[in-house]
């Protein structure tokens, strides 16, 4: 007899070995990866059955073996779409990410902001944080304090917005030698930092390589490092890696981001933050 178990996956000795693959593989890929202790629960098989199953998943390519348990194969991605492609994705939970992650930034503090859609939008939440050095290597960031400057409105609280030169990529970011050379001689109190795709195996990474070099050298001139990346980018692994999530001291995402990876996340990333959850936000 079958019993339903938190997942909604049915316990059943008796089903088929496909059935039981399918299940499996199901999992792994709605949650981003699963243990074996949990298959052999959720459905009432032995380990040795488990780890079986997943033998023979892993050789057909689906799924990928990891000690304790498997992930999900990724391919790596080389496409990056444009800034307007992606400005209209995931609305709702940048302005929640932007939000929250504007909490974070103390006035007068020398701060720097990447490339993405979502530092975009928390460049606007920061037009009230007085005093603030902005360094950004994104022509659309800058432009949101050099408007608000010239319109007389926001952004008129002794704050200095300065652009890296560089190569400009799809997404409206600034990268190559150029930039690299300017930000390696310059020191942030806090990075704030988009990215294209965040997993436990290659951590922070871009489908650009020149991008991901320009990215590296910020992550290596801040004293803090927060993500802002909504749940979306979880599982996401483009062409090249460039920094590791023990790297990140805080990750700002959304409540789209399933208990389960918050919670293995959370052994490697110093704090995350979920926003749009009644939390506060507090930084030392």
């Amino acid at each position: 007899m079958a019993t339903e178990t938190g997942a909604g996956v049915s316990e059943n000795q008796n089903l088929l070995a496909e059935q039981r693959r399918a299940l499996i593989l199901d999992e792994v890929r709605r949650r981003g990866g699963v243990r074996v202790n949990e298959l052999t629960r959720k459905l009432g098989v032995s380990d040795m059955t488990v780890r079986r199953d997943l033998d023979a998943l892993a050789r057909q390519g689906v799924l990928e073996k990891v000690h304790g348990g498997a992930v999900p194969v990724v391919e790596a991605s080389t496409h990056e779409p444009g800034f307007e492609a992606k400005s209209g994705l995931e609305l709702s939970a940048k302005e929640d990410i932007a939000r929250t992650a504007a909490e974070l930034v103390a006035p007068g503090s020398a701060i720097a902001l990447s490339g993405g859609t979502t530092t975009y939008a928390l460049a606007h939440r920061l037009l009230d944080v007085p005093d603030l050095t902005v360094v950004t290597n994104s022509v659309r960031v800058a432009d949101v304090f050099h408007t608000a400057q010239r319109s007389g409105g926001k952004g008129q609280s002794g704050t200095t917005v300065v652009l890296t030169g560089g190569v400009r990529t799809p997404s409206d970011s600034l990268v190559g030698p150029v930039a690299d050379q300017a930000i390696a001689t310059l020191h942030f109190d806090l990075l704030l930092l988009g990215v294209h795709g965040i997993s436990l195996e290659a951590g922070l990474s871009t489908p650009n390589l020149a991008e991901a070099e320009t990215n590296r050298r910020l992550v290596q001139s801040a004293r803090r490092v927060v993500v802002v990346a909504d749940h979306t980018k979880w599982g996401t692994v483009g062409l090249s890696s460039f920094a590791a999530l023990e790297q990140v001291d805080t990750w700002v995402t959304d409540t789209g981001l399933p208990a389960e990876v918050r919670e293995e996340v959370a052994d490697r990333v110093r704090l995350v933050v979920v926003a749009g959850e009644d939390t506060e936000v507090a930084e030392s």
